[in-house]
């Protein structure tokens, strides 16, 4: 007996492509399909990870976007605005990056600087602890095991490029649905 819930059209999935959602792989859609699917588990990976690695070094109870926040502005030593945050991190919901910075505020990992009319943020001393411990705690857990995949690093960068490049697809993709 079919499943009513899938077209009878649709052909059927090829034996080595895995998807989350069977109803979206139509015969053009295998591949986008198989690859959100890596990217659903790569993200939750990459989030459970996140949060294990700062409680590996030493602070606990940040969620996935402060964590991904406080690094951002740690990164290269300058101040940034939230707007800067969100741009980088390509988050368009600014209220969400807002509540990450006053709870990283609250537990004194990042300050606001005002300058005129605009907020800066910069990491504090316990900040820049937390991120250059965790970045010890990466080196030993992941990054020395990344070692020993044969041409990792050629291709971690190559699949950076493309992870950029479908965002900017998927960004086209939602400005387009919105105006449906």
């Amino acid at each position: 007996m079919s499943d009513p819930k899938i077209p009878q059209d649709t052909p059927a999935k090829p034996r080595d492509i895995i998807v989350s959602s069977r109803h979206l792989a139509t015969e053009e859609g295998w591949p986008s399909s198989e690859f959100e699917y890596g990217l659903i588990l790569a993200y939750n990976g990459f989030a459970r990870w996140m949060g294990r690695c700062t409680v590996a070094a030493g602070y606990s109870g940040l969620t996935t976007l402060e964590i991904l926040v406080l690094h951002h502005i740690y990164h290269r030593s300058r101040k940034k605005r939230l707007s800067d945050i969100c741009f980088q991190l390509n988050i368009e919901d600014t209220h969400t990056v807002n509540y990450a910075l006053k709870k990283l505020q609250k537990a004194k990992l990042v300050e606001g600087e005002k300058v005129g009319k605009e907020l800066f943020y910069s990491v504090t001393e316990e900040g820049s602890a937390l991120c250059d411990k965790y970045r010890e705690v990466r080196e030993q857990c992941l990054v020395e095991s990344l070692r020993h995949i044969e041409n990792m690093p050629k291709d971690l960068h190559e699949t950076a490029t493309v992870l950029r490049t479908l965002s900017g697809l998927y960004d086209q993709a939602s400005r387009a649905a919105s105006s449906l």
